[in-house]
């Protein structure tokens, strides 16, 4: 048993049919959601430890959909589609996806993508807070607090406050910055994602 559960999200009743039981038949547990409101509604009940996430849906489409769920919740998404260029995906990773996979997809790669997606969320050290009477950074939440009041940042800002704080009290050098920051979603010379998390498809 693979002990996660996954959140499956598409309008699509056959997709989730399909993507439900090839999840359980491979050891993990499976919930749905049918649009973007329903997942957001489900991340914060459930916590999930992944979630695949369909990228068109009507109403609140899944970039929309990521970009909101971000602002809770720490683990992988990997972003499902058929729409298969380079600015979507950039957009993708931007908004906060860790994967982007095409439609149609091999199950095979599918489910080696969600086995590296958990490998890298489980790795990881658990992120350090900052609390002080006048600031509170809580970056498992990803949630900032400034003298009491909730302070909204974009994926980027909180990237670049993730990194300053996870190296706080060394050399911030302009390319570690960068790379920690403005580089998510790309990938290094080796093909390897970059350390803030966001590999490519």
């Amino acid at each position: 048993m693979n002990d996660a559960t996954i959140l499956v999200v598409d309008d699509e009743p056959q997709i989730r049919r399909v993507l439900r039981a090839t999840l359980s038949s491979n050891g993990y547990d499976v919930i749905e959601a049918k649009n973007g409101q329903e997942a957001i509604e489900m991340v914060i009940r459930e916590r999930p430890d992944l979630i695949l996430l369909d990228v068109n849906m009507p109403d609140m489409s899944g970039l929309e959909a990521c970009s909101k769920i971000r602002l809770s919740f720490e683990g992988p998404i990997i972003m499902v589609t058929v729409r298969n260029s380079e600015h979507d995906k950039v957009v993708a990773l931007d908004l906060g996806a860790d994967d982007y996979v095409v439609k149609p997809f091999a199950i095979g790669e599918l489910l080696a993508r969600i086995r590296a997606a958990l490998r890298r969320s489980t790795s990881e050290e658990p992120l350090p807070k900052i609390e002080t009477p006048e600031l509170t950074v809580d970056l498992e939440k990803r949630i900032v607090d400034v003298r009491g009041e909730r302070v909204h940042l974009t994926p980027k800002e909180f990237e670049v406050l993730r990194l300053l704080v996870i190296q706080q009290g060394k050399p911030l050098t302009l390319k570690t910055g960068l790379t920690g920051s403005l580089g998510a979603g790309s990938r290094r010379a080796d093909g390897e994602p970059s350390r803030s998390g966001k590999p490519a498809a």
